[in-house]
């Protein structure tokens, strides 16, 4: 059987594939999926890849024995996905301009660090051997010495340390030429790039974004086999946030303003493409990005779900966490949960997991009423993303489309919302990403942007009209 198009899903736990055809026509279809474990441990991705290509042959029509393929891409966030850390000078400021820049790229971020770094943040950043390092800080024309610095003393932890880590500068364009002459003799590759905050109140996020995704491309042989990956690809290898956060986007312009809730193994994220609304940027205290990610390493309802069930049990995310098991039971079955679960036990355990996971980082996500007081009284401020002109919220994940009820999972923490929080308001439609295909019609869109929302408007029930 010929495919059109076949994209590939290598995650941290499972690796998928997606099947296309008619790629190029106004009816694109969506054939079908296989999926493997990743095969990380056993030192070669290409092991899962080929297993969840098997598995496909038996999600097609007449189960052919073989398949071929005119075009194949790929995402990947194997290995722990895209590491990064940022450097900047105020954490309000150019510091949260890199870091919206390093998520909504599809970065996981593990390390910050505002002003002049010590001795003990360069070490940090040694132990943790980043994909890449983003170094920002200073609006144009206005303070350049903690960069500078910061740059110094980065280019020669890296030298001693024989690493080769691509840095990025997105700070003060007057430093660019200083920068330059700082890393000359760095053996590692040095990008420089628009400032992410360029003036006060002003974000530029997008040419760093670009560039993350590119660097990504270039340097995703941290995970085994990988490399061989690239070579068989027809585009970029982009990491599997920046996928979703691409068909978000392409979503957003279709429908309007959404929301994208991606509970995953490893990580649950946040995506939204919205500006808020009109009410709340005339008291909103710092500026937030158009389409912007958040990244909760702690919440994967499968690497850190010992983690997940504590905050459960401990009802943080405002639900009531009734159960009929005993809280030895939980932690019990919890240590054994495989990541896919097969029984009913299982996967009824799985979905509170996810519910915990969702409404945590969704709470992280959103953004708060405060209370200021000052000599006029008590005024209203508000301060993080205003999700309160989102329509829809779009599940996606493997804990989403393939538990049962992920839906009823989302009505429950939009509806659980806390008072002061800035969620989406009455309304609000809910969409489910039923063939869980949205990370790869994100790198389709690349591409094919009409087929790609045909294929995910399908995919979320909605019509094509």
């Amino acid at each position: 059987m010929h495919i059109d198009v076949l994209v590939a899903e290598i995650g941290s736990t499972t690796t998928l594939v997606n099947a296309f055809n008619n790629i190029d026509s106004l009816s694109p279809v969506f054939l079908g999926q296989g999926s493997a474990p990743t095969s990380i441990n056993e030192g070669d991705v290409r092991i899962g890849l080929d297993s969840a290509i098997k598995n496909l042959k038996e999600d097609l029509p007449d189960q052919p024995s073989k398949i071929s393929w005119d075009k194949f891409f790929a995402t990947s966030s194997a290995a722990g996905g895209l590491r990064m850390t940022v450097h900047g000078l105020v954490y309000d400021m150019t510091v949260k301009a890199a870091k919206e820049a390093a998520l909504g790229a599809g970065a996981n971020i593990h390390q910050i660090t505002a002003g002049k770094m010590r001795q003990s943040d360069i070490n940090r950043m040694i132990s943790i051997k980043p994909n890449i390092i983003m170094i920002a800080g200073g609006v144009d024309f206005g303070e350049r010495d903690t960069s500078l610095e910061n740059s110094k003393a980065i280019c020669n932890a890296l030298n001693l340390a024989s690493l080769k880590i691509p840095v990025i500068y997105a700070g003060n364009i007057e430093n660019q030429n200083e920068i330059k002459n700082i890393f000359e003799n760095y053996k590692g590759k040095l990008i420089i790039v628009d400032n992410v905050y360029p003036r006060i109140d002003d974000l530029q996020i997008l040419p760093a974004r670009k560039t993350i995704q590119q660097v990504f491309e270039d340097h995703i042989i941290h995970a085994p086999g990988m490399e061989h990956i690239r070579d068989m690809v027809d585009g970029p290898i982009v990491p599997t946030p920046g996928g979703v956060m691409l068909a978000a986007e392409i979503l957003k312009e279709d429908i309007g303003d959404l929301l994208v809730i991606d509970v995953g193994g490893a990580t649950t994220d946040i995506h939204s493409v919205t500006m808020g609304s009109e009410e709340i940027n005339r008291i909103l205290i710092s500026p937030e990005p158009y389409a912007k990610r958040t990244v909760e390493g702690d919440l994967g309802i499968y690497v850190n779900r010992k983690n997940v069930l504590e905050l459960h049990l401990q009802n943080k995310n405002g639900i009531n966490p009734g159960s009929e098991m005993s809280k030895d039971e939980l932690i019990k079955s919890v240590e054994i949960l495989g990541p896919v679960p097969k029984t009913n036990e299982e996967k009824k355990l799985a979905r509170k997991l996810a519910t915990t996971a969702a409404a945590i980082a969704l709470d992280r996500h959103a953004g708060t009423y405060r209370d200021l007081y000052g000599p006029q009284g008590k005024t209203k401020i508000a301060e993080g993303r205003d999700l309160s002109a989102v329509m829809y919220c779009v599940g996606t994940g493997g804990a989403l489309t393939r538990l049962e009820n992920g839906t009823q999972i989302m009505k429950k923490i939009i509806a659980g919302s806390p008072v002061k929080k800035l969620y989406p308001g009455e309304g609000i439609k809910f969409l489910l990403d039923e063939n869980y295909i949205m990370a790869s019609l994100g790198v389709l869109s690349k591409q094919f942007p009409v087929a790609a929302v045909k294929l995910l408007k399908h995919s979320l029930g909605i019509s094509n009209k």
